[in-house]
């Protein structure tokens, strides 16, 4: 009974530096193009698109929700926010690499912007739960933004104060959302890249709160 309460005790905590698992030096191998969209994984990503990395839960359900918008490029199942180089989907799952599922997403914000891929990451998911999403529990499954430069990072403050403030007048608590930039990112293995294309009966929902997110000013 100690052994299950210690093991899920560590999936509801980050894990300190010791305790991290070793990972590798070499990527791990992947698919190279998108199972959707045919567009290469790894780029070269086209001239002016910029790239966010989101983690909202189960990654194979998140990344889903952000392939067909107009305006993005491509979309890449992987792990971010955690000690452990280049792990694989298992070490991830132990709670002992630090790492959230997440999803890296290449735009063109001339036609799609940040604001309206923060609005719909905010809507599809909880980001008061902490280390859970819905019945998906473990550090694994938290919420966090994942900034690439100083411009995104600032958007990223501002968009959770505002979704703080509609989710206080609603009723609801506090948001959990990690907002961290410049973390790496890790991409995971070819068998979890656009899962959902090819499994359609076997996704996990994310659901939301059902509270819009009000545009911040300067967004």
């Amino acid at each position: 009974m100690f052994f299950l309460a210690d093991m899920l005790n560590k999936k509801l905590h980050l894990p300190e530096a010791e305790e991290a698992l070793p990972g590798r030096e070499k990527p791990l191998r992947t698919a190279s193009r998108h199972r959707v969209s045919r567009r290469p994984l790894k780029g070269p990503y086209p001239e002016g698109t910029e790239s966010v990395v989101f983690a909202m839960g189960d990654f194979h359900a998140a990344e889903r929700l952000f392939w067909p918008l107009e305006g993005v490029w491509v979309t890449v199942a992987g792990f971010c926010g955690g000690m452990t180089p280049n792990p694989t989907y298992q070490e991830v799952g132990t709670g002992l690499t630090g790492h959230a599922q997440a999803v890296l997403v290449v735009f063109d914000p001339a036609i799609v912007s940040l604001a309206d891929l923060l609005k719909l990451f905010w809507e599809t998911h909880n980001p008061t739960q902490g280390m859970r999403q819905g019945g998906d529990i473990g550090t694994l499954y938290r919420s966090g933004i994942y900034p690439r430069g100083s411009a995104q990072h600032r958007l990223a403050l501002v968009s959770r104060d505002a979704y703080q403030a509609a989710l206080h007048g609603a009723g609801l608590g506090a948001v959990t959302t990690e907002i961290a930039p410049e973390a790496a990112f890790y991409f995971a293995e070819a068998e979890h890249q656009q899962y959902l294309a090819g499994n359609r009966s076997g996704g996990v929902g994310l659901a939301g709160t059902g509270v819009a997110f009000p545009h911040p000013t300067g967004a």
